[in-house]
């Protein structure tokens, strides 16, 4: 599940970004309202996260202006507002939920995957290629009868390479929309990733793998 999170609070906006990678989401996230409605009009996302106190755009404006053009993609405020009036105005404006902070990540991330069970544009929690399927609930790859549980990472490897098979992705485009680019972490973190994903592909005997294309990038396809 690819989710936005529009935060103009840095250490929140990172600690947000953590939790749900670790719950099996892949994340971008944006630190001010243009960019939030940037990111947010390509409909990419299975749900967005905005801050209502953003610069360049603040959120209630954001979310007017994709709701203006047809973005259907379920969105939660978050505010330091607790005013009855703000909440209303939230939600008259399209907001599926509205959380006051502080919150409990544990609230969060119910309230999200409650958001998403609601949503009529909400996409089918299984994934499927050649004889594998990927389970984006809980992180688990299934092959036949038999099933091994993906890290983090992992996952959202196997998520980006499942819903494009058998296109190439190359090692920077992957550290992008996987670590980002403020990462400390070295390039090499692609294929040592890619490497444990060919292993737990091949203890659950699958005929798919993530094949490497010499000078481009890695490929997912199925060999049978």
């Amino acid at each position: 599940m690819r989710l936005l999170i529009a935060e103009d609070e840095l250490d929140l906006a990172e600690a947000l970004t953590v939790f749900f990678e670790k719950n099996h989401f892949s994340v971008d996230a944006v630190n001010d309202g243009f960019s939030a409605y940037e990111y947010g009009s390509s409909g990419e996302y299975d749900a967005i996260i905005l801050d209502v106190m953003m610069p360049k755009m603040n959120g209630i404006e954001v979310l007017q202006k994709l709701r203006s053009e047809g973005i259907k993609i379920p969105i939660m405020m978050l505010t330091a507002k607790v005013q009855k009036d703000d909440r209303i105005i939230g939600f008259n404006a399209g907001a599926d939920d509205y959380l006051p902070k502080p919150f409990e990540p544990d609230e969060l991330i119910c309230r999200v995957r409650a958001m998403l069970r609601r949503s009529e544009e909400y996409k089918p929690t299984v994934l499927s290629f050649g004889d594998i399927k990927l389970n984006t609930g809980n992180g688990m790859l299934e092959c036949g009868g038999r099933s091994v549980r993906l890290s983090g990472r992992e996952f959202q490897l196997m998520e980006m390479f499942m819903r494009s098979p058998n296109i190439i992705f190359s090692a920077d485009r992957l550290m992008e929309k996987i670590w980002g680019w403020d990462c400390d972490a070295e390039i090499n973190v692609v294929w040592v990733h890619i490497s444990n994903l060919r292993k737990k592909l091949k203890s659950i005997g699958s005929a798919v793998s993530i094949y490497a294309n010499r000078g481009l990038g890695y490929v997912l396809e199925d060999k049978a």
